[in-house]
């Protein structure tokens, strides 16, 4: 690999002269590379030589555009069997936000800096700091993708990550995330009873079921009787139901799990098996056709009306009266915080491994992440007390 002088003339007769990087890539194919400066040649001499030593180079030419990159990541994605609604969300992140503004730039430009200036760019033009996350995870999934096509020698977002999670903008991020509180996250034990107290005919059994086994909605949607227990009080997650009504496993191995049933949860799906209409799915919630219900019309009909015939309502600032509640996360949420909480305070007092496994998190730093503040502290002065008087006691013992 050397840099050279290259000297021509123009066509008019005008004298130009350039600095060529001239080396072989990975594959044995010669390689030219032209620069206006030599200390710019140089340095892609430098880099270049570690990375077709490292076999991670990728040459200009052998790139394409984050638009092409992008239509091959989904493409890969769908015949992989990604979920519809991941798919959608892919291409919603690619239509909206990456293709418009760096749509037309190679994979190799792609540098820690033009990731940055691209979350810049959202933010100017309105996008959300949660969008914007959630792009940038989208556009480092792309350029993974990317990298095992061998279209791209590095993942700059990752680098990006890297380097964040270990300074003060990882730091930052974590002070500004919002932890989840009781009574504006979380249902307060007062409007648990009030939602049970209001929620009235088919919905009943699902608000319940949902409230004390913190399933998710769509696993709510996908549970078949042949996976409810009622005899030995246990429920089994092995599918669920997505937006389109289409069957499919949990979101992760940890999904699949089994949860026990308190008495209220059996006795009230007992009574609501009787009843429930009947279909070729065998659905515990279903329709009134037997079929997958609609995840709007468990949110509508299910949990908003219990919320305010109770008087669960909160007024927005432009006069609109809603339920407090809006989704059916937050009866997940106070699953979790009853699964925490202490007996002596009405919860089961489970350690944060149990509550993992009947949460289904995928492991134990979600589980933390978003519930650990909710776990009891020991108060630290009573344990050093106690400790100091156990210490002393066996030295004056002796």
């Amino acid at each position: 690999m050397a840099v050279r002088k290259r000297k021509w003339t123009t066509a008019r007769g005008i004298d130009k002269e350039a600095w060529v990087a001239d080396y072989v890539d990975g594959e044995g194919k010669r390689r030219l590379k032209t620069f206006t400066r030599k200390k710019d040649a140089d340095a892609f001499e430098a880099a270049t030589a570690v990375e077709v030593r490292e076999g991670t180079h990728v040459a200009e030419r052998a790139t394409v555009t984050v638009a092409e990159s992008a239509t091959r990541w989904i493409e890969s994605g769908a015949q992989a069997g990604l979920e519809r609604t991941t798919l959608d969300q892919y291409r919603q992140h690619v239509d909206l936000h990456i293709t418009p503004f760096i749509g037309r730039m190679l994979l190799s430009k792609l540098t820690v800096p033009a990731v940055r200036a691209f979350q810049d760019r959202l933010r100017e033009e309105g996008r959300s700091p949660a969008m914007v996350k959630r792009v940038t995870v989208s556009l480092g999934s792309l350029l993974s993708d990317a990298q095992e096509r061998g279209l791209v020698a590095r993942n700059s977002v990752k680098e990006m990550s890297k380097r964040r999670s270990r300074g003060s903008h990882g730091r930052a991020e974590k002070r500004q995330k919002a932890r989840l509180q009781i009574g504006v996250d979380i249902p307060t034990r007062d409007e648990i009873r009030a939602i049970v107290d209001h929620v009235e005919g088919r919905w009943r059994p699902l608000i319940i079921a949902a409230i004390f086994t913190g399933l998710r909605a769509s696993e709510l949607r996908g549970l078949r009787w042949s996976d409810v227990d009622l005899v030995d009080a246990k429920l089994h997650v092995r599918q669920r139901a997505d937006r389109y009504h289409v069957i499919g496993m949990p979101k992760s191995d940890a999904g699949q799990r089994s949860i026990p049933l308190p008495p209220i949860v059996v006795n009230t799906l007992r009574e609501w098996k009787l009843a429930c209409p009947k279909g070729d799915l065998d659905l515990v919630f279903p329709n009134g056709a037997g079929n997958i219900e609609w995840h709007p019309n468990v949110i509508k009909r299910g949990l908003w009306p219990p919320q305010v015939a109770a008087g669960l309502t909160v007024t927005d600032s432009d006069g609109t009266v809603r339920p407090k509640y809006t989704g059916m996360h937050a009866l997940r949420h106070f699953f979790a915080s009853w699964c925490i909480n202490r007996r002596v305070d009405g919860g089961l007092e489970l350690p944060a491994k149990m509550v993992q496994a009947r949460m289904g998190h995928s492991s134990i730093v979600m589980t933390m992440d978003v519930y650990g503040h909710l776990f009891p502290s020991m108060d630290d002065a009573e344990a050093l007390a106690r400790a100091e008087r156990e210490l002393l006691g066996s030295i004056n013992a002796t």
